[in-house]
Order: structure tokens, then sequence, then C-alpha cells
């Protein structure tokens, strides 16, 4: 009767050990999951939609100039605000983009840059280009395409409507 109840026991901790295992292989599978980058969808001009975000775009800038420079003179570590509007655009369309702080240095005519996780902001009922702290601006290496600038998406002018349902 002893070597009955043994075996029992000697079943419950071989399945008690297959199921440790495979919890652990499935924790480690999502964990790979997790940290496994999927690769950037690059999206064009003229895809850009009002109200949206997550974009990833190459574009060259055609022009950039400077709006608003402001900063403290009363003390160096106080941060300068700047702000600049760049014409920016690929084989498609341009779009005007709007740079801040250290974004402006980056934004020279003529370069091409990788603009990571930026969005679309209305100002004045028109689109513009923007990356916040959760994108990136990168330098890169110059494309190889003539920037369409008579498709210039920021002179279009959006209006807000309100549609009933009844």
């Amino acid at each position: 009767m002893e070597t009955a109840t043994t075996e029992t026991v000697m079943e419950t901790a071989t399945t008690e050990t297959a199921m440790t295992t495979e919890t652990t292989e499935t924790t480690e599978t999502a964990k790979a999951a997790v940290t496994e980058k999927r690769k950037p969808v690059f999206t064009k001009v003229d895809q850009l939609k009002p109200g949206t975000g997550g974009h990833t775009l190459t574009v060259k800038v055609v022009s950039s100039k400077t709006v608003l420079q402001k900063g403290r003179s009363v003390s160096q570590h106080l941060r300068h605000t700047r702000i600049a509007e760049c014409l920016v655009g690929d084989e498609t369309g341009a779009i005007i983009f709007t740079a801040r702080n250290d974004q402006v240095d980056m934004m020279k005519a003529g370069a091409t840059v990788i603009l990571r996780n930026a969005k679309i902001d209305m100002f004045k009922g028109s689109m513009r280009l923007a990356v916040d702290k959760w994108g990136r601006v990168e330098v890169t290496e110059d494309a190889n395409f003539v920037v369409k600038e008579q498709n210039n998406l920021s002179l279009v002018e959006y209006e807000l409507v309100n549609v009933l349902e009844e």
C-alpha cells in the first residue's frame, strides 16, 4: 500500500514540476515579446490627416524661420525657449514642422531628417507637424527625392463641424 501512495506523490510532484516549467517558459516568452521592437512604418506626407499621431517620416527641410526666441538674461541655467517653423516634405507633399528648442539646431535648410512619433497639431485651422518629448528628430544621410512644394498640406484650412444625430 505504501508503494501506491509513493507513486501518487511522485506523479503529483512530476505534474507540479511540469506546470512550473510551463509557467516559466510562458513568462519568458512574454518578456521576449515585450522587449522585441517592431519595425517602424514610414508614412508619406500626403497621408497625414488632422488629429493623428505616431507617424514616422523621412523628410527634407526646405526652409527654416525662427518665430520665437525667449530667454532669461538673469541666469544661465534657466531654459531658453526657441520655436521655428520649418517647411519640410518628401516627394508626395510638404507641411510646416514646428521645431522647439534643440530641434531648431537640427532643422537646417537642405538637411534630411527622420521624425519619429510625430503628431499633427492644428493651428488656426491648418495642420502643423510636431515632435514632442515622446518622439525623436534624427538627422540622417541625404535622401534622393525632390520635395513637392506644390502640395503644401499646411495651406489647406480645416473647419470643425458638429454633426447632430437625430
